[in-house]
């Protein structure tokens, strides 16, 4: 039985794979139409639901969006291509306010507890998803979707394993990006640095191996940091320690998402989180690691792109360094090394997501955004690459950067609608989608793929486990406290507060989806 369920999962990711292949190709040659942005000489997609006299229609509303990066120095330039599009399209404007991925968290909390106005925020499983559901900061969208043309489009566009897996007690909070299905974990590294002092990475298969490797560099580049880590991205990331959290990354009770095992268990009950901490606070000793890396801002993007790092950890997909690359000034410096299995699993069907606030005063014009972001292609590579001819020229879907390229690279085309809309960079493979395919069809799919935990009956709970980890895993996952003495603290206070009650009703919804499949 148990062999019949993950060759049906594996036959279900296929077909689901397939259907994004076959969506970008449609995506990638939609017809044409002249951009009334004279700075463009884009094409803008036909295939809008939301635009022309349909816009004549609606009342003029002004939109607000927030998302976890660095504030671009052309931002207000393309903000204003944008809002003068959307007043064609939708008849709207909108704020975007990216936020410093180091103050993300604390930023968002602070405006969902008090209540600040806002239509559209990022979310994800690692992002609080579940959490803020539980407090009501997100609309349940089920009517939106089904009901407007925005939706019906949306729903369209989309695999239905991507809304299926990022439900919450059988409802939508979030529309989720439409990107690659599976994961995988690793590192990017300066390869012009590594060929330089002639590293051999041959046998680095785990985070564990790579201590000679940071040594030397470490010894031949004082000036650089050899390993870049930043809290909530490092060893006990859910990418690299292939934790599946059952829907948030926040929430406590986790199974491993390359194996077959069913019982949710404290990350601390696993050896290998133990393990990780041990290594993190070796680096960490050793100065391999940023000495402020429970309190820095930046993001691993952004601090490659200072040009002092050698190496960070990331989540990886096919061309991920490439990607990287272009966005930090990088290009043919930076590749990608494997350390994990590939998977798939719920975090990746809700591991970007666009969430409309429940104070949004104009829900059904926050969703013609979110459809535009996933069926108009001029709109979404403005947003993601900025002014063709100003900040990239283009050959068909293929792109080249020019000098002002770095002016307008936020390097989020992940968190934002549909990415086979987007263009390829030429320091990429053009071959870039078909390696998507190829990529999650090697996936494992976890156990857990398609549940997610609704946190509402242990909501009190949970709040008091969230605020403990927050004053925990930050030092102890970038290696800046000694987690021998520290570790024994952490469970005494989760368990005070309630973790075992969270784990018991995490299995009691787990088996109950388990039954049912």
């Amino acid at each position: 039985m148990k062999a019949t369920k993950k060759s049906m999962l594996l036959l279900l990711a296929l077909i689901f794979t397939m259907s994004l292949v076959l969506a970008a190709c449609g995506g990638n040659n939609q017809s044409t139409s002249g951009s009334t942005n004279s700075n463009s000489g884009s094409d803008s997609s036909n295939a809008s639901d939301n635009g022309g006299d349909a816009a004549a229609d609606l009342d003029f509303v002004e939109l607000t969006f927030t998302y976890p990066g660095t504030k671009q120095k052309d931002h207000d330039r393309i903000m204003e291509e944008i809002n003068s599009y959307l007043k064609e399209k939708i008849n709207a404007s909108i704020d975007i306010q990216p936020i410093e991925w180091g103050q993300w968290d604390q930023k968002v909390n602070l405006m969902i507890a008090s209540r600040e106005p806002m239509d559209i925020y990022f979310t994800a499983a690692w992002s609080n998803y579940s959490v803020n559901v539980s407090k009501g900061a997100f609309l349940a969208l089920d009517d939106l979707l089904a009901n407007t043309e925005a939706g019906q489009s949306i729903v369209n566009s989309l695999d239905p394993a991507f809304l299926e897996g990022s439900k919450i007690n059988g409802k939508n909070y979030g529309i989720p990006t439409n990107k690659e299905l599976a994961s995988g974990g690793g590192v990017v590294y300066r390869s012009d640095i590594a060929e330089e002092l002639g590293l051999d990475f041959s046998n680095v298969k785990t985070i564990h191996d790579l201590g000679p490797i940071l040594e030397q560099v470490k010894q031949a580049k004082p000036e650089m940091i050899p390993l870049f880590a930043l809290p909530g991205d490092f060893v006990n990331a859910h990418f690299l320690a292939n934790w599946d959290f059952l829907g948030d990354n926040n929430i406590p009770g986790v199974i491993r998402k390359d194996r077959d095992d069913t019982t949710v268990k404290p990350r601390f009950e696993y050896p290998e989180y133990m393990e990780n901490l041990r290594t993190a606070r070796k680096y960490f000793l050793a100065g391999y690691i940023n000495a402020d890396a429970t309190t820095t801002t930046l993001s691993s993007q952004d601090a490659l792109k200072n040009g002092n790092v050698f190496m960070t950890v990331q989540p990886l997909k096919p061309g991920k360094d490439a990607e990287l690359a272009s966005a930090t000034g990088l290009i043919g410096k930076l590749q990608q090394l494997e350390l994990t299995e590939r998977t798939i699993a719920t975090s990746e069907t809700a591991g970007s997501m666009l969430a409309i606030s429940s104070t949004s005063a104009n829900p059904e014009r926050a969703l013609m955004f979110i459809n535009l972001l996933h069926s108009d292609k001029y709109l979404n590579n403005l947003l993601n690459f900025g002014l063709e001819n100003e900040h990239y020229t283009r050959n068909g879907e293929i792109i080249s950067p020019t000098e002002k390229q770095g002016d307008y690279a936020p390097g989020a085309a992940w968190m934002f609608g549909s990415q086979f809309l987007n263009y390829v960079w030429d320091s990429e493979d053009p071959q870039k989608w078909e390696q998507f395919r190829e990529f999650n069809n090697a996936g494992h799919p976890s156990p857990a793929l398609g549940f997610t935990f609704n946190s509402e009956p242990v909501k009190t709970e949970v709040a008091a486990v969230v605020n403990i980890r927050q004053e925990y895993d930050d030092a102890l996952e970038t290696g800046s406290v000694d987690p021998e003495e520290i570790v024994p603290q952490y469970i005494a206070k989760l368990k005070a507060a309630g973790l075992d009650k969270i784990i018991e009703e995490k299995q009691r919804q787990f088996d109950e989806f388990l039954a049912n499949k």
